[in-house]
């Protein structure tokens, strides 16, 4: 048997956890929107048209932010078309999805509907085939009390009070070739820069994020970051980071090692932002929104990403999730969690149907992937302080990665309730893993209030709308605390929760 162990000090901390990193994404493409948050004729829609199975599910899985309303349909979208009488909205084409889009829902739906889930608005503005003025006038209509022509015009609407929407993304991916409207990093900066600053104008009680590279391997990785912010250093709070993770080798020692990737990705960024900050003297910090992350790789052939014809909501990128996906994802909330001091947003792209941890049938049943776990729990109980962790533990190898850790881990300790909780996850795939966590600090005479596992036999595991708990955590009491040093036994490829109180 495998054996780590764990020490953790309550006044070493990396950072506070900020909630926002819960995050998750809705986008006008494939049946995100359309038969999935929103259908009208669904038996369970609201009076707003909203799917209230999907709203259970969404509360349950308990995102705190959800950015909205793209995405590569951002880069297209002129926010005038989703907004007023919905019988006088315009239908669009939709080049970025080929799709056509009704403009049925917009951004008041979306805002009703964010009440309605109980989680705080993202929004993002089109500088694709837009700019600074259209910026100015969308943020005027949301956040601006009344008394000029965008603000009443919501009130028009039926909206009196101003939606007081704080966190905004200047664009989307404007790096890709596959962007409309790409713009070289010169190009960008600019124009963050420019929009960030009349935005602030209109409202300066504003968070802004500029947007990094598409992804880490992107040819200007790296050089676009710094060239972006020396332009929007002095006016943007975030850059954002995007990660699709992938299997393609069909071998879960390779695949685990994204997660490495991911820390990489991660503390390059920072470094890069602190570079600029250093070219300016500046103690200012700029911080990481991974506002695009999963684990996305088998709905990802051209027939996934579009259908012939400009179809309505047809199903594209719906990607179902077996078990060790779910440790990815797992993962991956663990180096988010870790690196905390810098990432201050996250969102899980996406929420329903589009790669999705929950996926619906049009008109019938909705139902939890096997990623929606890994999320759920961690939103639940990783609240508070990230304590800073020494660990013991054995390594695996690979190609690319010859020293990486069997355990991943998380400790989390939350002064209000005094809770502590532990984030687990065993990356061997044979043998169980005897795990021990030092807790100095942390009181005397501490209980285990809370302790579950997600595991099975089979890799390739799913659930689906026949099967919806194939994959499900499960409770367990055999984890042991004693004199403060708490003890628990892993199974190998295994998710593991463990939460512990004073007693």
């Amino acid at each position: 048997m495998l054996t780590s162990r764990i020490v953790v000090d309550r006044d070493f901390v990396i950072s506070a956890l900020d909630r926002r990193v819960f995050g998750t994404f809705v986008e006008h493409m494939g049946r995100c929107v359309y038969g999935g948050i929103y259908e009208p004729g669904h038996p369970t829609a609201n009076k707003d048209g909203f799917r209230q199975d999907v709203l259970e599910l969404t509360r349950e899985l308990g995102p705190t932010i959800v950015r909205y309303p793209g995405g590569n349909f951002l880069s297209g979208y002129n926010w005038e078309d989703g907004v007023g009488p919905k019988d006088q909205r315009p239908t669009r084409l939709d080049l970025a999805w080929g799709s056509t889009e009704t403009n049925e829902f917009g951004t008041n739906e979306f805002i009703t509907w964010c009440r309605t889930a109980k989680v705080e608005p993202m929004f993002a503005v089109n500088l694709g085939t837009r700019g600074p003025d259209e910026a100015r006038h969308l943020l005027e209509y949301c956040n601006h009390p009344g008394g000029t022509h965008y603000s009443d015009l919501r009130r028009s609407h039926g909206y009196e009070q101003p939606h007081g929407i704080k966190f905004w993304c200047l664009g989307n991916e404007m790096d890709g070739p596959w962007q409309i409207c790409r713009k070289t990093a010169q190009e960008y900066g600019r124009i963050a820069q420019e929009t960030a600053k009349v935005m602030r104008w209109v409202d300066s009680d504003l968070q802004l994020a500029a947007c990094g590279s598409s992804q880490r391997a992107m040819p200007t990785y790296g050089a676009w970051e710094y060239e972006v912010l020396d332009h929007c250093f002095n006016e943007v709070d975030f850059i954002s980071l995007h990660a699709y993770f992938r299997n393609d080798k069909d071998d879960i020692k390779d695949y685990f090692t994204v997660i490495e990737d991911l820390d990489y990705f991660i503390k390059e960024v920072a470094a890069i932002g602190d570079a600029v900050a250093a070219k300016r003297r500046s103690p200012k910090r700029i911080m990481l929104s991974l506002d695009e992350w999963n684990v996305w790789y088998k709905a990802h052939t051209p027939a996934d990403l579009r259908k012939p014809g400009w179809p309505k909501a047809p199903p594209l990128i719906e990607e179902i999730y077996n078990f060790e996906d779910a440790l990815i994802v797992g993962g991956a909330l663990i180096t988010m969690i870790n690196n905390a001091d810098r990432v201050k947003a996250a969102c899980l792209a996406q929420l329903v149907n589009v790669i999705g941890p929950i996926m619906t049938e049009t008109g019938g049943a909705a139902w939890r992937q096997t990623i929606f776990h890994p999320f759920a729990q961690a939103s639940r109980y990783a609240r508070g302080q990230v304590l800073r962790t020494k660990v013991q533990t054995d390594t695996f190898s690979t190609k690319t990665h010859p020293d990486a850790a069997l355990l991943l881990s998380s400790v989390i300790h939350d002064e209000e309730t005094g809770a502590v909780t532990i984030l687990a996850l065993n990356r061997s795939t044979t043998d169980d893993m005897q795990l021990e966590v030092e807790l100095r600090g942390l009181g005397e005479g501490r209980k285990v209030s809370f302790a579950s596992e997600l595991h099975h036999t089979d890799l390739k595991a799913i659930n689906s709308k026949m099967a919806p708990n194939a994959v499900t955590p499960k409770d367990r009491t055999d984890v042991a605390i004693a004199n403060g040093v708490l003890s628990a036994r892993l199974k190998p490829l295994s998710w593991n929760v463990i939460v512990t109180q004073s007693a």
